[in-house]
């Protein structure tokens, strides 16, 4: 499926022990106080930057729900590049750029994003990366693990229900302690 000029991406952040949320899915844990002084530091510029490659984002209807919770406190995480929200349910739509889908998750792909973005990326939930890796959708996994292990919460990799081969593409190791896996998803 993936092209020179359309990529799926899935984006998660994780504790060691593959957690990517507490299960009162709290996320206070991702702030870090260890410091790997080996490692790359990101500017703020960098992450505009690389902010403005992105032009679409697509996430589960607890994620939507998740990021419009801490929008109040710190603003909307995916400023106006345009959201999907994939869900069944009837949820609040207070910004231009974000829309609601309810469907055939291959249709979707074909139809609505392939011939309006090229570079998409899934930012959760779990069970809506489980389906695009079960369906062969996601092009990439790219997994940032935060230095802390949880011990419980809501697993990233949770009975997928099959094997899934991948291809490392880099390993980036942060100052923060942060340590960026990207895959590509084998087909």
């Amino acid at each position: 499926m993936a092209t020179d000029s359309f990529k799926i991406t899935i984006h998660m952040v994780s504790s060691v022990d593959g957690y990517i949320a507490k299960k009162d899915n709290s996320v206070s844990w991702f702030e870090t106080s260890d410091n790997y002084e080996q490692g790359v530091s990101v500017t703020e510029e960098d992450v505009k930057e690389f902010l403005k490659t992105i032009d679409c984002y697509i996430m589960g209807a607890r994620t939507y729900e998740h990021a419009l919770e801490l929008s109040k406190s710190y603003g909307w995480a995916y400023g106006d590049v345009p959201t999907i929200v994939l869900t069944h349910r009837k949820l609040p739509v207070d910004r231009p750029n974000i829309k609601i889908y309810s469907g055939d998750l291959h249709k979707f792909v074909d139809e609505q994003l392939k011939p309006n973005y090229k570079n998409v990326w899934l930012v959760g939930g779990a069970k809506l990366a489980k389906d695009f890796i079960r369906l062969n959708l996601a092009d990439e996994i790219r997994q940032s693990i935060l230095p802390v292990i949880l011990g419980e919460g809501i697993p990233f990799f949770d009975q997928i229900g099959r094997e899934q081969a991948l291809h490392l593409k880099s390993v980036t190791a942060h100052k923060s302690g942060m340590v960026e896996l990207c895959y590509e998803v084998r087909k």
